[in-house]
C-alpha cells in the first residue's frame, strides 16, 4: 500500500491534514472536514475525551479502534480509576502487564484537560513488541486489531491468578439452561476481567450429524459478533415486455431479484410485477444485433449469466399455444447507398414472436404480423411526414400532364398492391443460415413439416411507406439490463442490521475443510451448524464482515447497512426468555473504512459525554450531525445496553 506520509518525529499542530494509503482512492469516499475541524483538543467545559491521535504512517487502522475503546463509557471509568491492582504479571497468556499500562497511559493522555493531539508511539512500541505483525508501517485490518486489543487487555487484567482445570462434562439430555449456566461458571473461573464483565458474552452452538442425527450442543464465549453480509442482496434488473396479443406497446419493466438469485427468481418476479394471468406464459430472450440470440429456459440457471449490459426482452404468449411452432419476425429496411448500385439491407428493432399453426398460405403470415403490429400504427396525421407532403405535392403537378385513364389505372395498381402485401417475407430455409426464401402470399411456406415448438427465423423486409404509417422508433428502445453510472454503484438497496444478525444465526452445513466427529458413527461428518444468543454482554461490539477471501481473489462489499442508532432490539434473538435482562442497545461508537483493498483510511465516530457526535480522523477532531453517521464505510459498531 502507497503511503502519502510517514512521520517519524511528532509534527506540530499546524502540518497539513495527513491520509495515508492510496490517496486517489481515499478522496473519493473521505467527507472533507467542516473549517471549524480543529487539530488539537476542542477546549470548552466537558469537552474531556476530544483529542486526536497522530498519525505515525499507516496508523489509521489503530486510531480508529482505539478512539472507539477509549470512549467506551465504562472502560474509561475504569481505566480512569486504579486499574493497576488488577494488573496480572504471571499470566503466561498476558503481556506482564505492559499493554494495558500502555493503553491506560494513552486513554489517561486522551482524557487531559486542554490536550493536543497525541502520539500513540509508545503504546504502538508495545503492541509491535508482542504482535510483530503490527510493527512497520503497513496497513491493517482495524478489527483484527481491535481483536488483538481486546484479547491482551483481558489476560493482562484477568483477577485469576492461576487458572483451574476443568473438565467439561456431557450434557446427559439436562436442560440447556442448566448447561449454560455451568458453562459459564466455568468459564469465569479461568477468566475474569472488566473486559469479560464488559464485554463477553455467551452463545449457543449446535451440531447435528446428517447420517445419525446425532445432536452436539456447547455454550461458548464471544467477545464481538462477525456478521456476514447477507450474499443474497438485491439485484434490480430492466427487462422490456412485449405482449404477443398486438394489444399493448413494449414497455420496460424494472424488478428486483436476489443477486444471488436463479432465472426461476427473475420469472417469479416479473410474473408480479406483470400481473401475468394463468393463462399466459413468459419467453425471456437476449437479443444481440436485432435477433434473438438466446432463450432463458432452464429454470436452475445463475443470473450470474446475465450481464449488465445484456438487453432482455419478455414475450408474453398465450399458453393454449404451447407447441405450436415459434415464429420470430426479425425486421430489415433498405439502406440508400449513393456508392454501390445494388440495394443493401440492414436490420432494426426488436424482434416479434407468435405462435402459428397454419402455414397452408403467406397470406397467414402475413395476417399474423399485422396483427402484431397493431400497437404501432400512427394516426394519420403523423403519418403524413414532410415526405408523404412532398410527394402529394409531386401528384399535384403531375395532375396535368397524366390523362385521367391512366392516373386512375396507377390508382387501382397502387391501391391492389396494398390490399395484397406491402412488406415482403423471407423464411431460413433450414439448409443455411445465410440461405433465405421468399414467401409467396397465395403459395404454401417453403418449409418442411414443422416439429413441436420449432422456431422458425424470418425477416421482413420493410418499404418505405410503411416506415411512415408505423412507429418504429418504439420498436429500436430496449435498454440494457442495468445501466452503471459512477455513482450507482453507492446506491444499491440497504441491508438491515437484523438481516445480518439473521445470516449469522441461519442454519447451514460445515464446510468440507471443516468437518465434524461424530462420536456415534466414529467417523467425520459434514455436520448441520445452528447459532443462537444465549447470554449478552453490556458492550455489544459488531463487525461487519466487508472483506471476503478465497484463493483466486480479495473482495469488498461495499454495501450499506442500515444500523439502529437509538434503539437495536435482540430480545427476538436470544434464547432464554427467561432472561431479566435488558436486550436493547444504543449506538455509541463506528469505526470505518474508507476505498477499497488496494488502499484506504480509517476514521471513527464516537458519541461524547456531551451527546454530540464526533468523527476523529487521526488528529482532526470535529462535530458531526447524527444523519452522517449511517454510511457504506462502516465497518466496526459498537453498541451499549440501555
Amino acid at each position: 500500500m502507497a503511503v502519502e506520509q510517514c512521520w517519524v518525529d511528532e509534527p506540530s499542530s499546524s502540518s497539513s491534514p495527513r491520509m495515508n494509503g492510496s490517496l486517489d482512492k481515499v478522496n473519493l469516499f473521505a467527507r472533507v472536514p467542516p473549517p471549524f475541524a480543529f487539530n488539537s483538543g476542542f477546549y470548552g467545559p466537558g469537552a474531556l475525551g476530544l483529542t486526536g491521535l497522530y498519525n505515525l504512517g499507516n496508523t489509521c487502522f489503530m486510531n480508529s479502534a482505539i478512539q472507539c475503546l477509549v470512549h467506551t463509557p465504562k472502560l474509561v471509568d475504569y481505566f480512569l480509576g486504579n486499574f493497576r491492582k488488577d494488573l496480572n504479571y504471571e499470566n503466561p497468556l498476558g503481556m506482564n502487564g505492559k499493554l494495558a499500562i500502555a493503553f491506560g497511559d494513552l486513554l489517561r493522555k486522551l482524557w487531559t484537560p486542554g490536550a493536543t493531539p497525541v502520539s500513540p508511539r509508545m503504546f504502538k512500541s508495545t503492541i509491535s513488541s508482542f504482535a510483530p505483525r503490527f510493527s512497520g508501517y503497513n496497513q491493517h485490518d482495524s478489527q483484527e486489531f481491535l481483536s488483538f486489543l481486546l484479547d491482551g487487555l483481558h489476560e493482562d487484567l484477568n483477577r485469576v491468578k492461576m487458572k483451574p482445570y476443568i473438565e467439561t462434562k456431557d450434557d446427559d439430555s439436562r436442560p440447556d439452561e442448566e448447561v449454560a449456566d455451568e458453562y459459564w461458571k466455568n468459564h469465569l473461573c479461568r477468566n475474569d476481567s472488566v473486559i469479560v464483565d464488559l464485554c463477553q458474552g455467551q452463545y449457543r452452538s449446535m451440531l447435528v450429524c446428517p447420517v445419525c442425527k446425532k445432536l452436539s450442543t456447547t455454550f461458548d464465549p464471544f467477545m464481538y459478533l462477525s456478521l456476514p453480509l447477507p450474499s443474497s442482496t438485491l439485484r434490480k434488473m430492466t427487462l422490456t415486455v412485449l405482449s404477443c396479443d398486438g394489444t399493448t406497446l413494449p414497455h420496460p419493466v424494472v424488478i428486483t431479484v436476489p443477486d444471488d438469485g436463479t432465472f426461476k427468481d427473475l420469472v417469479m418476479a416479473l410474473g408480479e410485477a406483470c400481473s401475468l394471468r394463468h393463462n399466459e406464459t413468459f419467453l425471456i430472450a437476449e437479443i444481440f444485433n436485432n435477433s434473438i440470440l438466446r432463450v432463458l429456459e432452464d429454470p436452475d440457471d445463475s443470473l450470474g449469466l446475465i450481464r449488465d449490459n445484456d438487453q432482455l426482452v419478455a414475450y408474453i404468449l398465450p399458453t393454449e399455444m404451447d407447441g405450436s411452432p415459434l415464429v420470430v419476425f426479425m425486421h430489415q429496411q433498405e439502406e440508400k447507398s449513393f456508392i454501390h448500385s445494388s440495394p443493401s439491407f440492414k436490420k432494426f428493432g426488436i424482434p416479434l414472436v407468435t405462435r402459428i399453426s397454419d402455414f397452408s398460405k403467406g397470406s397467414e403470415i402475413h395476417k399474423e404480423f399485422l396483427k402484431l403490429l397493431n400497437p404501432f400504427i400512427l394516426p394519420v396525421e403523423e403519418s403524413l411526414n414532410d415526405a408523404s407532403r412532398k410527394r402529394a405535392h409531386e401528384d399535384e403537378e403531375l395532375e396535368d400532364t397524366v390523362p385521367d385513364g391512366a392516373a386512375n389505372s396507377n390508382n387501382e395498381t397502387e391501391n391492389d398492391l396494398d390490399a395484397h402485401c406491402s412488406f415482403e417475407y423471407y423464411v431460413e430455409n433450414g439448409k443455411s443460415h445465410s440461405n433465405w426464401s421468399k414467401i409467396e402470399m397465395d403459395e404454401p411456406v417453403p418449409i418442411p413439416i414443422p416439429k413441436l415448438n420449432q422456431q422458425i427465423d424470418m425477416i421482413v423486409s420493410w418499404p418505405e411507406k410503411s416506415i411512415q404509417e408505423y412507429d418504429t422508433s418504439i420498436l429500436s428502445m430496449l435498454p440494457e439490463v442495468y445501466r452503471t453510472t459512477f455513482t450507482s454503484k453507492w446506491n444499491q438497496d440497504s441491508i438491515s442490521l437484523y438481516k445480518c444478525v439473521d445470516a449469522f444465526l441461519k442454519e447451514e452445513p460445515l464446510g468440507p475443510d471443516d468437518m465434524w466427529y461424530c462420536p456415534n458413527c466414529k467417523e467425520h461428518r459434514q455436520a448441520i451448524k445452528k447459532l443462537d444468543l444465549w447470554r449478552l454482554p453490556d458492550i455489544l461490539v459488531i463487525h461487519l464482515k466487508r472483506f471476503s477471501y478465497t484463493r483466486f481473489f480479495k473482495n469488498k462489499l461495499e454495501a450499506f447497512v442500515d444500523f439502529p442508532i437509538d434503539d437495536f432490539d435482540l430480545s427476538n434473538y436470544v434464547i432464554p426468555k427467561n432472561n431479566m435482562s435488558c436486550h436493547r442497545y444504543k449506538l455509541y461508537a463506528v469505526s470505518n473504512h474508507y476505498g477499497g483493498l488496494g488502499g484506504g483510511h480509517y476514521t471513527a465516530f464516537a458519541k461524547h459525554g456531551l451527546d454530540r457526535w464526533f468523527e476523529f480522523d487521526d488528529g482532526r477532531v470535529f462535530p458531526v450531525t447524527e444523519e452522517q453517521i449511517k454510511t457504506q464505510a462502516a465497518y466496526v459498531l459498537f453498541y451499549k445496553r440501555i
